[in-house]
């Protein structure tokens, strides 16, 4: 019951490649936006706040719709990157990877966002009295401070990634090897009869990668916060 066949392989392994492509990719996104959030005020600070956070709570549906108009083929932005690059979106599994990027985003720069916040800024204060530049500050105090957070907040997006449906199902579509990740591929296995077992180990895979990139969060949040976990 417990060993997968070559296609349940492909499908573990795609969605594998979705969710680290897409956490590779969003990850200094998500940095710039946690620092910006963190140490700056500017004005339309809680509207960005509110834009970077809105996948939380939209329907995933939407979020999908959304990258369709602005990614799909007849899109602006979508037919830019497929006429300059030739890199295409919908019905592609970067779609799936683009919508996987976009819902772990808020995730990721929460915490983040929390661990810029805990570094003493005195710290970064004594640095620069020393004459170290701000560039020079940021990465040799507050990177090394923060990079526990950093991969909280990447693990944290990872988990999130692999669970995606709504999202990924209305802008790439349930294409079979190309856009069917985990949670796809055990919808689409539910609506045929006769398919438990495979739906079984498909769903143990899922909480078992879920589960386990959890678990390194909360440890790495821990460690971050001296035992107290601020990420959630």
């Amino acid at each position: 019951m417990f060993l997968l066949s070559p296609g349940e392989w492909a499908i573990v392994s795609l969605s594998l490649k979705v969710s680290m492509v897409a956490i590779a990719v969003i990850l200094p996104l998500a940095l710039a936006l946690a620092w910006l959030l963190a140490r700056r005020q500017f004005p339309g600070k809680i509207l960005v706040d509110a834009l970077v956070h809105l996948p939380l709570v939209l329907p995933p549906v939407v979020t999908g719709w959304m990258l369709l108009l602005a990614f799909g083929k007849q899109g602006p932005i979508g037919r830019f990157f497929e006429s300059t690059i030739g890199l295409g979106f919908v019905f592609h599994w970067t779609g799936a990877a683009l919508a996987s990027a976009v819902m772990a985003l808020p995730l990721m720069v929460r915490a983040m966002r929390l661990s810029f916040e805990m570094v003493d800024q005195r710290l970064e204060n004594a640095a620069r009295t020393l004459g170290a530049g701000p560039w020079r500050t940021f990465c040799s105090i507050t990177l090394p401070l923060v990079t526990p957070g950093i991969l909280a907040g990447a693990m944290l997006g990872f988990a999130r990634s692999i669970g995606e449906f709504g999202a990924t199902i209305t802008f790439a579509s349930n294409i079979p090897g190309e856009t069917r990740t985990l949670p796809l591929a055990i919808y689409s296995s539910l609506q045929v009869p006769g398919t438990d077992s495979e739906v079984f180990r498909l769903a143990c895979i899922s909480v078992a990668l879920s589960l386990g990139a959890l678990v390194i969060s909360e440890w790495l949040a821990r460690r971050m916060g001296g035992g107290k976990s601020h990420v959630l």
